[in-house]
C-alpha cells in the first residue's frame, strides 16, 4: 500500500460462535456445527455496553453489537492519544437495523401509525452504528458507513487503511457489524433458495445446499504504524493492501468462472507489492451455496497455482452479511496469534471440481505469512483485502 503503513492494534468480536476474542477463538477450533437455517448469538445482554436499559433500547441489536465489539477493540488498544479531528470511523454493513424496522411495520398494521416509535428511524438507519461509536468516543474525523451486501465490511477496512496511508487521518475504527435474521429476511432469502435446505453451512463440500445465516460484528482500531511503535502499542497485524470491483453480471449470481473475483484478488495483490505466489493462506468467503463456492474455488485456483491453505470459517459463525468479513479478518488475527488456522467446519468431501487445498477436520499449525481475505455481495461487489503478521 503507498503511503504510511497501517498497524491493527485493538480487536472485538461479537459472533454466534462466542462473544469477545477468546471465546471466539474457541468457537472456530471447536466445530460447532451451525443447525438450522440461522444461527444467532443467544442470550445477548446489551446492557453491560450501555448507560441505561433506555439507552439501550433506542439501540437497534445491529448497533449494540458493533459497541460491545468496539469496547473490546479500545481496551486492547489502550491510549491511542490521537487528535479527534483525525480519528475516524469507517464500518460496513448489509442491511443495518432491519429488526427495529421489521418490528415497527408490524405495530403500524397491528396499531396505527401514532404507535410507530419516533426512534424508528435512527434506529434503522445503516449509518446508526458509525455514528453511535463516534458519538460514544468523541471521534470527530470522517464517519462512513459503506453498504456492499456481503464485501461491505471488507471494503470498509480496505477504505480505512488507504485514509490513514494517505495521511488523511492517523487512526480509524472499522469493521462491519449486521443483525439481518428477521423473519421476513429469512423467509426472503429462503424463498430464493440461498439458506441451506439441509440446516447445515457446508463450503465447497459436493453437498453443500445454501448457507446458514449468521449474525455479529468485528471491529478494529486501525492506526498508523509510526504511531503504534513510539507508543508501544502491540500490533496485532498490518493491511498491506486491498481491492474492490463489480462482475457487473447479475444481481446474485457471480460471473462466469469467477473473472469478477480474479480481477479483485489480482489488484490486491498489486497494490500490496506482492506476487501470488507469497501468499500463505487464503480466508475464503465459502458461503456453501452452490454458484458462489464454484466460481470462488475457480478463481483461488487461477490466481494461486501454488495451493495455499484455505478455509471458510462460515461453517461455524453462519454467513453474518456485511459483517462477514471483519469476522473473517478477525480470525486471520487470531490465526497469526495462535499459529493455528481453523478448519472449515461442516465440510467433509470436496466438490469434484474444487481443487483447493481446504482445511478440514482439524486446525492446522502454520507459519503466518501474508493472508488474504476474499468476500463477495449480491450485486456483483467483489473485496480482497491483504494482511502480514507484525514485523
Amino acid at each position: 500500500m503507498i503511503g504510511r503503513r497501517v498497524a491493527l492494534t485493538g480487536l472485538g468480536v461479537v459472533a454466534p460462535c462466542g462473544l469477545g476474542q477468546e471465546n471466539f477463538w474457541s468457537g472456530l477450533l471447536g466445530q460447532q456445527f451451525t443447525g438450522g437455517k440461522w444461527t444467532t448469538i443467544t442470550d445477548w445482554d446489551p446492557l453491560p455496553f450501555f448507560d441505561s436499559p433506555k439507552e439501550a433500547r433506542r439501540a437497534d441489536q445491529v448497533e449494540q453489537f458493533a459497541l460491545a465489539a468496539a469496547a473490546e477493540a479500545f481496551a486492547q488498544a489502550g491510549d491511542i492519544n490521537v487528535d479527534p479531528a483525525r480519528f475516524g470511523v469507517i464500518l460496513g454493513t448489509g442491511v443495518g437495523g432491519l429488526g427495529t424496522l421489521e418490528e415497527q411495520v408490524q405495530i403500524r398494521l397491528e396499531k396505527g401509525e401514532r404507535r410507530v416509535s419516533p426512534f424508528l428511524v435512527p434506529m434503522m438507519m445503516a449509518n446508526a452504528s458509525g455514528a453511535a461509536i463516534s458519538m460514544r468516543y468523541g471521534l470527530q474525523g470522517p464517519n462512513e458507513t459503506i453498504c456492499t451486501a456481503c464485501a461491505a465490511s471488507t471494503h470498509a477496512l480496505g477504505y480505512a487503511a488507504r485514509l490513514i496511508a494517505m495521511g488523511r487521518c492517523d487512526a480509524i475504527i472499522s469493521g462491519g457489524s449486521e443483525a439481518a435474521a428477521t423473519p421476513s429476511s429469512l423467509a426472503g432469502f429462503n424463498n430464493m433458495t440461498a439458506l441451506s435446505s439441509s440446516g447445515q453451512s457446508r463450503p465447497f463440500d459436493k453437498e453443500r445446499d445454501g448457507f446458514v445465516m449468521g449474525e455479529g460484528a468485528g471491529i478494529f482500531v486501525l492506526e498508523e504504524w509510526n504511531h503504534a511503535v513510539a507508543r508501544g502499542a502491540k500490533i496485532l497485524g498490518e493491511i498491506v493492501g486491498s481491492a474492490s470491483n463489480a462482475d457487473a453480471h447479475h444481481i446474485t449470481a457471480p460471473a462466469p468462472g469467477g473473472r469478477g473475483a480474479i480481477n479483485c484478488m489480482r489488484l490486491a495483490l498489486d497494490e500490496a507489492g506482492l506476487r501470488s505466489d507469497e501468499i500463505v493462506y487464503v480466508n475464503a468467503h465459502g458461503t456453501s451455496t452452490p454458484l458462489n463456492d464454484a466460481a470462488e474455488a475457480a478463481a483461488m485456483t487461477a490466481v494461486f497455482p501454488h495451493r495455499p491453505i484455505v478455509t471458510s470459517i462460515k461453517g461455524v459463525t453462519g454467513h453474518a452479511l456485511g459483517a462477514a468479513g471483519a469476522l473473517e479478518v478477525a480470525s486471520i488475527l487470531l490465526s497469526f496469534e495462535h499459529k493455528l488456522v481453523p478448519p472449515t467446519a461442516g465440510t467433509t468431501t470436496l466438490d469434484d471440481d474444487v481443487t483447493i487445498d481446504l482445511v478440514l477436520g482439524s486446525p492446522r499449525p502454520w507459519e503466518p505469512g501474508p493472508t488474504m481475505s476474499n468476500n463477495f455481495g449480491f450485486g456483483g461487489h467483489n473485496g480482497s483485502i491483504i494482511l502480514i503478521p507484525a514485523a
